[in-house]
């Protein structure tokens, strides 16, 4: 007897097939059986004639190491279809660290007062996982700049051999102790103080264990070629599986950037590397604010930062910052940047830096600093920008190769997250996916689409027997309405749940049912050589 029939559903298998209506019998937190159960036994039945039915959704690039310990449900992934999503991305993890304050610093997300920290150990940051219901399935990668701080503290130069094989021990132990990758974010501090023979020796670690090593890429604008170059090199002399996180370049990369990058990457593949990319579906960038500060201005922490943008000859020194993260600062395109959070100032999120300015009667510039000055915790606020290009885009998705991800955070409009936002489509990521790219402009097919949230996240982690419609296969399912699947999320209002999804199940369990969310929250932590 089964535990749960879902009856008459458009199956799609997650492979890119064709979709075609059969049951579905689960038991025991598995596909037992698939095809005309309409004689069979069943502890209950759902019916789910004319809705699609998936595979539940993997995020394969997330920022939830925090989130997810502040608030167990992840209803913004949760809501619009996701079962699984990695954390531990760009280089940034909540473990391994040497102190609770390296943790905090390395914890996108991080809010003061909501997590008892304590873990040291990338282990003990799992088990830390593992003994909350969460809502969804839980793999993490060990960033390098945990890595980095953990053995150089906050050190503003390159590692010496011996600090770089200090860092490549503890990445051994982290993924031994259940770590399913290892990341880097090499536009960021501490990855932008190293060198390809600095991250080699970690990537050879990964390569050892058969983990994927996911990068943010030096650069994506102006040397964009240099960047994604040297992350094939990388994973060329190292040997190691290599996904290019979020591939699409920035404002400021010449029109040809993404077809000489993708000819780059099949140069590579021709030498034997295997590599993998992905893209965020918008054409939104998002980061901290703090960002736009170079890196010499970030030494010594908040209080050194405050002293500096308070000094009027240290702010210009700032402005003159010849490589800003983002090239539309120094292009004066401040229009298209816009204040996604910001506590102190609420009321301007939304609002263009162009109109904040001008608001303040100030320069746009230091409209930023003021508004850092003006923040408790300035990690905290972050802005958006519209950085990528959609033609871009739609030539990675046209890639069979080309995943979907979020690069966000597992949120909820309420309790403790209530106020945080990831990105401007952290409660509807997928969702737009589906409704922009598949539905609406018929960049894929349905099946194809739900491949590149399904099977093929799986495959390129490695995870086993998930991201299929597959007998034996856990039951991760997501059962949604194609033509009315739809993100919600806007610029003045992106803490809105995504519509169009109809039930979820995490291992067997109903985390979503007919449009609400249940009670049941039944994700697991999935480590490495054992999931």
């Amino acid at each position: 007897m089964f535990d749960l029939v879902l009856k008459g559903g458009t199956l799609y298998d997650g492979l890119g097939g064709e979709g075609y209506i059969a049951d579905i019998g689960i038991e025991n937190q598995q596909i037992t059986a698939i095809g005309d159960l309409s004689a069979a036994e069943s502890h209950s039945h759902v019916d789910v004639t004319g809705l699609a039915v998936s595979p539940g959704f993997i995020d394969m690039h997330t920022h939830s190491d925090f989130t997810l310990l502040a608030n167990k449900r992840a209803e913004s992934q949760v809501h619009q279809g996701v079962t699984t999503e990695v954390v531990g991305q760009c280089g940034f993890s909540s473990a391994p660290a040497a102190c609770d304050h390296d943790a905090q610093e390395m914890s996108f997300g991080f809010k003061k007062g909501c997590v008892e920290f304590g873990w040291r150990s990338f282990g003990e940051y799992l088990d830390r996982l593992e003994a909350r219901s969460l809502g969804v399935n839980v793999a993490a990668f060990v960033g390098h700049g945990s890595l980095y701080r953990a053995v150089m503290g906050n050190e503003k130069n390159a590692p010496s051999h011996q600090k770089v094989q200090e860092m490549a021990a503890l990445l051994d132990k982290s993924i031994q102790e259940g770590a399913m990758g290892f990341s880097s974010g090499l536009e960021y501090w501490p990855g932008k103080l190293t060198s390809p023979e600095h991250v080699v020796p970690l990537c050879e670690v990964a390569a050892k264990h058969g983990v994927l090593y996911a990068t943010h890429v030096r650069n994506r604008d102006v040397f964009y070629d240099l960047g994604f170059s040297e992350a094939l090199a990388t994973a060329r002399v190292s040997g190691v599986r290599l996904q290019i996180s979020h591939l699409q370049p920035k404002f400021g990369a010449p029109e040809n950037a993404v077809p000489h990058t993708l000819e780059l990457i099949a140069s590579a593949r021709k030498l034997g590397v295997d590599v993998g990319f992905d893209v965020i579906p918008h054409t939104w960038a998002h980061t901290s604010m703090m960002q736009i500060l170079p890196a010499w201005a970030l030494e010594g922490g908040e209080d050194a930062i405050r002293l500096r943008l308070q000094d009027p000859v240290q702010r210009e020194k700032i402005k003159q910052n010849p490589t800003p993260m983002w090239r539309l600062v120094s292009a004066n395109r401040w229009q298209d940047i816009v204040l996604l959070y910001s506590k102190a100032n609420a009321a301007s999120v939304g609002m263009s830096f162009d109109e904040i300015s001008k608001q303040r009667n100030v320069s746009p510039y230091d409209c930023v600093f003021d508004l850092l000055l003006e923040e408790e915790e300035m990690a905290a606020v972050l802005w958006t920008s519209k950085n990528f290009s959609d033609d871009d885009i739609r030539l990675c998705l046209s890639q069979p190769e080309c995943g979907v991800i979020s690069d966000t955070l597992a949120l909820a409009p309420y309790g403790v997250l209530k106020e945080h936002i990831g990105s401007l489509s952290g409660y509807g990521w997928a969702a737009r996916f589906l409704q922009n790219y598949v539905r609406e402009n018929a960049v894929l097919s349905l099946a194809e689409g739900i491949r590149r949230l399904t099977a093929l996240p799986a495959e390129r982690l490695g995870l086993k027997q998930r991201g299929q419609l597959r007998q034996g296969f856990y039951a991760d399912i997501t059962v949604f309405d194609p033509a009315l699947v739809k993100s919600e999320c806007s610029i003045s209002q992106p803490r809105v749940y995504a519509s169009g999804i109809v039930h979820v199940l995490v291992n067997g369990v109903f985390s979503m049912f007919e449009g609400k969310r249940t009670e049941s929250d039944a994700g697991r932590v999935l480590r490495f050589n054992r999931d």
